[in-house]
């Protein structure tokens, strides 16, 4: 990771580039062609001025340098677009390539890992900061090297025309990148903190929004506001203070660097009355001066970018870099059946253990349940199954195979993870379903939905299976979303159902109807249910105790009642609610 983090912008930008690498190249090339075009006509002027103090009076002579002149114009503008046109083909690929590696990676991550940053944070990397380096990318690569070449073809030739006037003119440029130093002073610093405050917005405006309901419903409105505000007026100062320190030294500079006719004018006019250069020659060489300070102006404003651009490319390799799920790409032992056994597991969220060395079997075709305390390690159980996470020691298998040595992809064909709050993307109601199989017909997504019960509310909705169902499921309800989230489960069959608080959002009314759809979707399967209400695992087969990371009861709900004092104290505290409820 230290050397990738080494590795210039640029380079990055040729990986991720691919095969668009050639559009680039060619990019370059017509980019420097049409600066040289646009720089050409500068000659034929001077070639005309000294036509027109020599005395020529024929007009056809004038009349084909002003049409190479044109030429040159055309030349120099189509090229440019035809520069441009490659170049946004080729960023337009690499935005693309870089989107499908952040993807991909987030797929690849522990899902410990990508929740230390908010969601807000992935969305920003992924959307606004990759597309804000279009611009400099489509222009930053062609524009930049053919402005860099082209200034110093110019210098050449006035150093040839001649080269005491040359030094004589670039007097200016020593003293304006004096005040371009001082500019820069403090300059990294700066940016860095613009780049954290400007972050930092962004995810504070994405919390904001996705927290608008919470907010409102809790009156945090006010407060909840104010940290949005603060952190947007910290966005705006750190700009705002930065520029303001800059702004002397900047105008300095940007009068001073493009100021060579100022020396140039005087000295020209004294080494033509000394005898010292013709006349022709100090107008070829104010002329060529006036070529030559664009380009340059035109790098040095393209500098910002760079920074912004390497910053994000920076970003960018960071999240490329982060570890992995340590699993191979073919599978080389075939797991017998679907038993899952932890042995030995110790696991934490950075220095946090949480388990500590639990070890429990889950029988093919068998009904468990994990029960225990808020934070005693249930749902890491149910994810570290899930393969959502490694354990830090220790083991868990699959059919007698350790899941570290089963592709990801296959593993997860196993698997069937149903949580309390599924994710229910913007699409259409058939759609969300047929996730859990992508090649389900019509029929067996409705077939799924219902065996889970969701088919009647869902025929109730504006438009039926075709409803969307809204950002994150938005547009239904939490028990709406549930169902639908087990009928997904229903629908892709795997032979291991985890249900973390399924029926979580479920009122009393619809859970009856629930259970009997997930006993559906058991049959002949191995289902881990973790669940508050205990009343809904009485029957399970194994009822596993989970407190403070360890296994400390395991047995029937008659065993536990009469061995676990703590199983015993919850379903008596479970009961006491449930007479709570009905008096």
């Amino acid at each position: 990771m230290d050397r990738k983090k080494k590795r210039s912008t640029l380079s990055w930008v040729l990986e991720f580039a691919g095969m668009n690498k050639s559009s680039y190249v060619w990019s370059v090339i017509f980019a420097t062609v049409s600066v040289l075009a646009g720089f050409v006509p500068y000659l034929f002027v001077a070639k005309i001025v000294r036509a027109l103090i020599g005395g020529e009076k024929d007009m056809r002579f004038y009349l084909i340098q002003c049409a190479i002149i044109s030429c040159c114009w055309l030349i120099n503008k189509a090229f440019h677009s035809i520069s441009t046109t490659m170049s946004h083909r080729a960023t337009f690929g690499v935005l693309a390539e870089i989107r499908r590696r952040l993807t991909k990676k987030l797929s690849l991550m522990p899902l410990g890992d990508v929740l230390e940053d908010s969601s807000g944070s992935y969305k920003n990397i992924i959307v606004e900061r990759v597309d804000s380096i279009e611009t400099t990318l489509a222009h930053i690569i062609p524009e930049l090297i053919s402005n860099a070449v082209v200034p110093i073809g110019i210098l050449v030739l006035m150093f040839v025309v001649n080269w005491k006037l040359t030094l004589l003119s670039l007097i200016s440029v020593p003293l304006g990148m004096v005040f371009y130093s001082l500019m820069m002073v403090g300059s990294e610093e700066s940016f860095k903190n613009t780049m954290v405050k400007t972050k930092a917005l962004n995810d504070t405006a994405v919390e904001y929004i996705n927290g608008i309901e919470v907010i409102k419903a809790f009156g945090k409105t006010r407060t909840s506001y104010e940290k949005f505000i603060v952190a947007a007026k910290e966005g705006a100062d750190c700009f705002i203070e930065w520029m303001r320190r800059c702004n002397i030294w900047q105008n300095l500079a940007l009068t001073l660097l493009p100021a060579q006719l100022l020396t140039l004018l005087p000295f020209a006019g004294l080494f033509y009355m000394q005898g010292k250069i013709d006349g022709t020659d100090a107008m070829l060489l104010i002329i060529l001066t006036l070529g030559l300070v664009s380009p340059f102006m035109v790098v040095a404003g393209h500098m910002d970018n760079l920074k912004k651009t390497g910053a994000i490319i920076d970003e960018v390799t960071t999240v490329l870099g982060k570890r992995e799920l340590s699993r191979p790409d073919t599978l080389t032992v075939r797991p017998q059946g679907n038993t899952i056994e932890f042995k030995d597991v110790h696991f934490g969220y950075n220095e946090n253990e949480v388990l500590h060395g639990v070890n429990l079997t889950i029988k093919e075709g068998t009904v468990n349940a994990l029960v225990g305390p808020s934070g005693s390690g249930k749902s890491t159980i149910a994810k570290l199954i899930a393969s959502f996470w490694d354990p830090d020691r220790g083991t868990v298998t699959y059919g007698g195979v350790d899941i570290r040595d089963i592709p990801l992809a296959e593993y997860n064909k196993n698997i069937a993870y149903v949580s309390q709050d599924n994710y229910l993307f913007d699409e259409t109601v058939m759609e969300n379903i047929r996730m859990g199989s992508p090649d389900a017909t019509d029929e067996e997504v409705m077939n799924a939905a219902k065996a889970c019960g969701c088919h009647d509310f869902i025929m109730n909705l504006e438009k039926g299976y075709n409803t969307i169902a809204g950002g994150a499921g938005g547009h239904l309800s939490g028990g709406e979303r549930q169902r639908i989230s087990i009928a997904r489960a229903m629908l892709k069959n795997a032979p291991v159902v985890i249900l973390d608080e399924a029926t979580a959002y479920t009122d009393p009314e619809n859970e009856a109807l629930v259970q009997r759809s997930v006993a559906k979707l058991i049959a002949g399967r191995t289902l881990i249910v973790i669940a508050h209400r205990l009343s809904t695992i009485a029957s399970a087969d194994r009822i596993f105790v989970i407190n403070d990371g360890n296994v400390e009861a395991v047995g029937t709900q008659g065993e536990l009642l009469k061995d676990s004092p703590l199983y015993r104290e919850m379903w008596e505290a479970h009961i006491s609610s449930k007479d709570s409820e009905v008096a």
